[in-house]
């Protein structure tokens, strides 16, 4: 793993268009993640924590300010090369697993290492599937799994590239608490294990508390 800072934030503004006029999601908001570093987002629901995940993953544009992700400047990529950058490097988990429902629990793992060119996907895929406790499911698709399964099959997917930075947004907050149990110690025992660096946007307060550093949102800034 490099030792550049995976993400850094540079006054970071979001203001997005609304009926009752310009809404600022984000305001001026600055911080890093070092190498490996697993860092917390927290705050009350409308407090910009997913839309600071999608800042931060290149999926939508500041309004003002810089986002340098994986050490480069994302304002100089377009979305191509946002993407381009990512792939393989960078992956995401949801609250709502997105896995595609017309493909079984291996091909959705195995999937965006071979769009990636990543080599052995499929072996690949099997092997982590047995690491999140689910070889004897890769043949079940989505809607034959249980919710707490989805999310593994999503975790797996996430981190069978190896990627240097994982965004993590409420990843146990459709699952139940036994699930959710499993499901956050799968999660932040495999990062530690890849050495990746985690941003994780929770409401959880102790999912929050296992993550090395925390940072609270409120009206869109620290």
């Amino acid at each position: 793993m490099s030792d550049t800072p995976p993400l850094v934030l540079r006054n970071v503004s979001l203001t997005l268009p609304s009926a009752a006029g310009p809404v600022e999601i984000l305001k001026d908001l600055s911080f890093s993640v070092a190498p490996r570093e697993r860092i917390a987002i927290t705050g009350p629901s409308g407090s910009g924590k997913s839309s600071l995940i999608a800042v931060a993953a290149g999926l939508e544009q500041p309004t003002a300010g810089s986002v340098e992700l994986l050490g480069r400047e994302l304002a100089r990529l377009d979305e191509d090369g946002r993407a381009r950058l990512r792939r393989g490097k960078v992956s995401l988990v949801f609250q709502a697993f997105h896995l595609l429902p017309n493909m079984t629990a291996l091909e959705n793992v195995a999937a965006p290492m071979e769009i990636a060119g990543l080599a052995n996907a499929e072996a690949t895929a099997r092997a982590w599937l047995d690491r999140v406790g689910l070889s004897a499911r890769q043949r079940h698709y989505p809607h034959q799994l249980s919710g707490g399964e989805q999310q593994r099959v999503a975790l797996a997917r996430a981190l069978a590239p190896r990627p240097a930075l994982l965004f993590a947004d409420e990843p146990t907050g459709n699952l139940d608490a036994s699930n959710a149990a499993r499901v956050a110690d799968l999660l932040f025992g495999l990062v530690a294990e890849e050495g990746a660096a985690m941003v994780l946007v929770t409401h959880d307060p102790a999912l929050a508390g296992r993550a090395d550093r925390q940072v609270r949102l409120a009206g869109g800034h620290t």
